[in-house]
């Protein structure tokens, strides 16, 4: 079967003004594409070319680059306009297109142009905050009505299930989580004395809170520590905070490390922490419970419903100190948790899931 996967944003930038990285083969997508080839699919990745990599060159599977027009008006980090999306679909013939997202304006044209089945793939569970939600109710309200009223769209959560029904009809009773690769995601049972933080370094992830409460942990835990990875601007006020906590020593920052590195802290750590104001389906949290690490994070995250039902870890909108030890007294429980429920989060999985949608 041609897949054809349409998903411009390959990862998140915080400014319009998109960072390029070296390679995009630990962006979750990727994994996606490579589980549909395993499967036996010949499959096809539409994305922006401003997330085009620098370094990497070949790819085990076809990817078009797009060049995205009108950026001053969209975005290519909010709302991508690649208009080569028609010539695509009117050229090629494919039997499957996932595109991401009601509200896009690539996922408009591919309703609009596509000649086979097509499945949204929707993770926003509420409307953008932009201009007080305006183009967000316009485009919900009319554009979704009118051109996804009978589309196939499968949320990414139970949350952006529920918010998606009320403007899309043919909407799919169970929800598609954010999947990962089982293979590059190893289990391990024996963790170390520490907690880690893999995150972008910005205000709405709120580390500091995170440190607050581990600061708190550690006057009662003398042997733990807590590892942060990642950058943004908020890294030397956040390093100025673990000093005044008292826990410098005790906080390390590591930067961007590869992501091969990461996973093989992710894997040894007791425990991930998460004190996010403003997120959807984190990647990073399905990527921890697939190391068997569990997670202690607000109600925020959209993973949070499952991570609470299978007990995951901890769900807690002001978790502090008393979290974190029962993370750590009761880590085995959590890890048996996670090991059992991995195989829920693979790719392989969700290419399955995909294809009982048609």
């Amino acid at each position: 079967m041609k897949v054809l996967i349409v998903n411009a944003i390959l990862y998140t930038s915080e400014t319009h003004c998109v960072k390029k990285v070296s390679s995009i083969d630990d962006c979750m997508i990727y994994d996606l594409c490579l589980a549909f080839q395993k499967a036996g699919h010949e499959v096809t990745l539409f994305a922006a070319e401003d997330y085009r990599p620098t370094e990497q060159t070949e790819f085990p599977f076809e990817i078009v680059w797009a060049k995205t027009k009108l950026t001053k008006l969209f975005p290519a980090n909010v709302l991508p306009y690649c208009p080569y999306i028609r010539k695509l679909l009117k050229d090629r013939d494919f039997d499957l297109v996932i595109t991401s997202e009601v509200f896009s304006l690539l996922s408009l044209m591919v309703v609009r142009h596509a000649r086979c089945k097509v499945i949204v793939w929707q993770e926003l569970a509420k409307h953008n905050n932009l201009l007080h939600k305006l183009p967000s109710k316009f485009w919900y309200n009319i554009i979704a009505r009118l051109f996804f009223r009978d589309v196939t769209v499968v949320g990414r959560s139970n949350n952006a299930r529920e918010f998606i029904s009320h403007y899309c009809n043919n909407v799919a009773s169970t929800f598609i989580d954010h999947g990962v690769n089982p293979d590059k995601f190893r289990p391990r049972a024996d963790k170390e004395k520490f907690f880690i933080i893999p995150s972008q370094l910005i205000q709405r992830k709120q580390i500091d809170l995170s440190i607050q409460a581990f600061s708190e942990f550690a006057a009662e835990n003398g042997d733990y520590s807590l590892y942060i990875f990642g950058e943004g601007e908020e890294r030397e006020n956040l390093e100025t905070f673990a000093a005044i906590c008292g826990v410098s020593d005790r906080v390390k920052f590591f930067g961007k490390v590869p992501h091969d590195t990461l996973t093989e802290y992710l894997a040894k750590a007791s425990a991930m922490l998460v004190y996010t104001r403003k997120d959807n389906n984190m990647i990073s949290v399905v990527e921890s419970i697939a190391c068997a690490t569990p997670v202690v994070t607000t109600s925020v995250p959209y993973n949070a419903a499952y991570i609470k039902k299978y007990q995951l870890g901890i769900v807690s909108d002001n978790w502090g100190k008393d979290e974190l030890n029962e993370i750590i007294n009761s880590n085995s429980f959590y890890i048996n948790n996670c090991i059992n429920y991995r195989e829920e989060l693979s790719d392989d999985r969700r290419v399955k899931q995909f294809l009982e949608l048609r």
